[in-house]
């Protein structure tokens, strides 16, 4: 079962992209609001849900494990095939999703393209709670409250040391928190941590 790939990006379609890992091209589909943040010949890292049926095997790919796991659970639910979990999470954010179930916000659900009313009433009863949220963690700094760089915790969660860690954040070629979404970031941070070190 494929649950990660890391690799090119060889080309870019609508709602898919095809990921060259070591010359092998895996087609992967993605949520418009992931494709828009992926370009052809970046190096990413993809978190991967694999669908089997008998007639094929499907990748669906995301940048993050919560919204992998947003997929799965939304999945579950009777009548959420994962072409319409897909068409949800590229049309609402995870934290905006799991706000909506939980405060059982229906008119919000039916406004998402392919999701009727008995579907979201569903969602909001099955899945209270269940959606994964991301908190920004606050540090004071200066003796005023600002928010945490999530990058440093995301490059650690993908077991780089920290040393690659502070020399992916001193890199020029990594925009700053105000500069890019944190997943454009990531993909930038990767990039550099893939170059060969420097000899002295």
């Amino acid at each position: 079962m494929i649950a990660m790939l890391r690799g090119a990006v060889a080309q870019r379609g609508a709602d898919s992209a095809v990921i060259d890992v070591a010359g092998v091209g895996y087609l992967v589909h993605m949520p418009t609001t992931v494709l828009r943040e992926v370009g052809e010949g970046e190096d990413v890292l993809v978190h991967v849900s694999t669908q089997v049926r008998e007639d094929a095997i499907t990748l669906y790919g995301f940048l993050s494990v919560d919204d992998r796991d947003t997929f799965e659970i939304l999945r579950e639910v009777n009548g959420v095939g994962p072409r319409t979990a897909l068409g949800i999470l590229s049309q609402i954010s995870r934290n905006e999703l799991h706000r909506a179930i939980t405060e059982h916000d229906v008119g919000t659900l039916t406004k998402l393209k392919g999701l009727g009313k008995k579907t979201a009433e569903r969602l909001c009863l099955e899945l209270e709670n269940k959606i994964p949220q991301t908190f920004t963690p606050i540090t004071v700094s200066g003796g005023r409250a600002e928010p945490e760089d999530p990058l440093p915790l995301a490059l650690a969660r993908l077991d780089y040391r920290k040393t690659e860690i502070d020399k992916a954040m001193a890199s020029a070629d990594v925009p700053g928190p105000d500069e890019a979404p944190v997943g454009a970031r990531l993909q930038a941070a990767l990039r550099v941590l893939a170059q060969p070190m420097s000899r002295s």
